[in-house]
């Protein structure tokens, strides 16, 4: 399978910017962080209305919602796409800290 050009990840505004400060992103999933989790959960665009739903679908937080693109060929950590659940849709999972460098665009969510 080809690597895509890009892939995506979609988060509240807050943390995001939060991480503009520190100079990278370090969350994996609604707040759980790459500690605890151990990757950072990102999507193609074709799963992306599927995982918003999943994580977000009754999201009301105050922040609005952002979807970061990601350029692959600018992470300094392994990217792997693996299932969820044996046999499931494989995804790419970041094994390390998501450098904002490799943040290509910020694009509004909804």
């Amino acid at each position: 399978m080809p690597k895509p050009s890009s892939v995506v990840h979609i988060t509240e505004r807050s943390l995001w910017e939060a991480a503009r400060e520190r100079g990278t992103y370090e969350v994996s999933t609604r707040g759980r962080t790459l500690d605890q989790v151990g990757f950072i959960h990102f999507s193609s665009r074709e799963q992306l209305p599927s995982v918003a739903a999943f994580l977000y679908g009754a999201y009301d937080g105050p922040d609005e919602l952002v979807v970061l693109v990601v350029d692959p060929a600018l992470l300094d950590a392994p990217l792997k796409y693996e299932p969820v659940k044996p046999g499931g849709e494989e995804f790419p999972h970041l094994y390390g800290p998501l450098p904002v460098s490799a943040v290509a665009a910020v694009e509004p969510w909804g």
